[in-house]
């Protein structure tokens, strides 16, 4: 059995009872951080296929290890915090889905955890002193501490949107920017990119929870095998299992190395828990040219390696992604996509890269 204590002020330790919310809707009880299921169609898959709430508190917290955390932590009051209190301290809600965790004898609704305002925004995305001397907004409700990933980012609300920024060098920018554009180009289902004073910017594809995202690692956990989550998905819905391959066809073609469970997943619909399909493809910093420029020839990339052997060893994939109509890339579309880009690089190179990427997936169908 499970029971959770975490320390808080004075060293003391508290059991977590209360009931896990989906907007105002009960979906299960807590009980010593037991799950206990009251509406199973609505409960989040993390708990459908692993009862620990603990993991799933923790899986919603933010990397600690990134600097400007640590200083929002020390801003907020929470420097011996773990990640279960950093994610109650908001009530474990986050910007992307209506989930939210209600202690016992609480008279709160989900319209008074869900975020309207972002008082830590700067702190978060550049370490910005100003707001770290914000005290009297030690006990602002933000978002970010629901806020995961490993580079410095921040939410932040303009005209009624929430926008994801984020930091990274121009190399990690670009690659994001390019793939987003090529995908576009494809046809893919892409997350909105575009760039904003050094940073680069992402629209919130949920609307402010009117859907809910669920990472992967809530459906195969850390396991990151082509043939699990593509099965996995097609269970849940045969239009997420042929996003699932498009996007791994566009990590192989610009070598997305970092795709893991915790940046892909599902959307559902927040009244009936269905699965409506893959979420819009986003997190493409760690790619194509983010690690600086390698040899443009592309004979041993394990990325493509690794896609032709799921194709070869799925046959159910292998048909599926032979009968989709995928445009070939070309040179044309390669420079056009790096016109939309104010970003100066090495345009020749990223051409060889991807048109290489191109022959050698061609092959694989």
């Amino acid at each position: 059995m499970f029971s959770m204590k975490w320390r808080g002020e004075g060293e003391k330790g508290v059991d977590i009872n209360g009931s896990l919310m989906s907007g105002d809707i009960k979906t299960a009880d807590i009980r010593d951080g037991i799950v206990t299921p009251v509406n199973d169609r609505l409960l989040p898959m993390h708990l459908k296929n692993n009862r620990s709430f603990k993991e799933w508190l923790e899986v919603r917290a933010i990397d600690t290890h990134r600097t400007n955390s640590r200083l929002l932590k020390k801003a907020l009051r929470l420097t011996t915090a773990d990640d279960i209190e950093i994610v109650l301290k908001v009530k474990a809600a986050t910007i992307t889905d209506n989930y939210w965790f209600k202690p016992d004898g609480s008279d709160l609704k989900y319209e008074d955890v869900r975020f309207k305002e972002n008082m830590f925004d700067k702190l978060a995305l550049y370490g910005d002193p100003d707001s770290f001397n914000n005290g009297h907004a030690s006990n602002s409700h933000t978002p970010e501490l629901t806020n995961i990933g490993s580079f410095e980012k921040c939410w932040r609300i303009i005209d009624g949107e929430w926008w994801m920024y984020k930091r990274g060098s121009e190399l990690e920018l670009f690659s994001e920017l390019f793939i987003y554009e090529l995908g576009k180009s494809l046809g893919f289902n892409m997350a909105h990119y575009e760039p904003d004073d050094g940073y680069i910017r992402s629209r919130d594809f949920t609307q402010g929870a009117s859907v809910n995202f669920e990472p992967a690692v809530g459906i195969t956990g850390k396991d990151e095998d082509y043939d699990l989550n593509y099965e996995s998905l097609k269970a849940l819905c045969e239009n997420s299992a042929a996003d699932y391959i498009r996007m791994i066809y566009l990590d192989a073609l610009c070598f997305n190395m970092d795709r893991h469970t915790n940046n892909y997943g599902i959307l559902r619909d927040v009244n009936t828990g269905e699965v409506t399909g893959l979420a819009p493809n986003f997190d493409n910093n760690i790619a194509l040219i983010s690690r600086g420029y390698t040899g443009s020839e592309r004979k041993n990339d394990l990325l493509i390696r690794l896609f032709a052997e799921f194709l070869e060893n799925n046959k159910g994939a292998f048909d599926a992604f032979t009968e989709m109509d995928i445009p070939q890339v070309s040179h044309a579309m390669i420079k056009s996509c790096m016109d939309r880009i104010p970003i100066d690089i090495d345009r020749e190179y990223v051409c060889a890269f991807v048109m290489s990427g191109q022959e050698l997936l061609t092959k694989a169908r």
